[in-house]
């Protein structure tokens, strides 16, 4: 089983590496750079948030969680012009979620408030159980990948916590399973093969390029919660809102 999963971990970097070196290769890759280790900023990716507000679920969404990587800025932008709450995760969840309600943000600064230090400036840091419990209730997921396929299998840069943050956030009962959950990359990041999964990866439904939306059929099913015989120890530990979470559970 150990072995089993260290194969896997081996065969998602090897995809990772595959897609960052072509990223840079063909200069389709932004600052910040190298795009190595990163969810990686592309070229156009403002598009993607110009055809993600077309959706129907978008716009049906009033509070939206999205990561806080530089490709999916844009994203963030428009979910508060929008007039959608916006919930984003702090940096390796340490400090929990922050929540930012575009009533209470200057139009002027809202593209200030989807970065990640003006989030702390204008948003509201939820860094316990309790706080997150005020969210009540996520519409719609956006996650950065480092590759996807048409089948909604996903790969990020390989750190977990996106995954992570979709187990805390169903164990609180604030997301459903059947979330809808979107990714936006470049077209080289949309790979034909079957993804190395493991049972914690979160599926995604749709898939939005500069070029085109993809709406994906028959995705994997995906976790319910927190999945602890799995999970990484020192996560728990560097993590409050987590630690406090699994409180007599481990």
């Amino acid at each position: 089983m150990k072995k089993d999963y260290e194969n896997t971990v081996q065969e998602k970097e090897s995809v990772r590496r595959r897609i960052w070196d072509e990223m840079l290769r063909t200069g389709v890759a932004r600052f910040p750079l190298p795009p190595h280790g990163r969810i990686p900023n592309f070229s156009n990716a403002e598009r993607c948030a110009s055809h993600l507000s077309n959706l129907k679920e978008w716009r049906r969404a009033e509070t939206v969680k999205i990561n806080p990587d530089s490709p999916q800025k844009s994203v963030r932008l428009r979910a508060l012009l929008d007039g959608k709450v916006l919930v984003m995760p702090t940096p390796r969840i340490r400090q929990g979620f922050i929540i930012l309600d575009p009533d209470s943000i200057p139009d002027s600064k809202m593209s200030d408030a989807v970065t990640i230090r003006g989030a702390f400036r204008w948003g509201e840091v939820l860094s316990t159980v309790r706080d997150v419990r005020r969210i009540e209730h996520i519409d719609m997921i956006v996650e950065g990948s480092v590759a996807v396929n048409v089948h909604g299998e996903r790969l990020g840069k390989g750190e977990g916590y996106g995954d992570l943050e979709f187990a805390i956030l169903a164990e609180l009962g604030i997301i459903e399973r059947e979330v809808p959950v979107i990714t936006t990359v470049h077209g080289i990041q949309l790979v034909s093969e079957t993804l190395p999964q493991s049972p914690h990866d979160v599926a995604v439904d749709c898939i939005i390029t500069p070029d085109k939306v993809i709406k994906v059929r028959n995705r994997p099913e995906r976790p319910s919660g927190i999945i602890t015989h799995i999970l990484d120890r020192r996560k728990v530990r560097e993590i409050p809102i987590l630690k406090e979470l699994l409180h007599g559970r481990l």
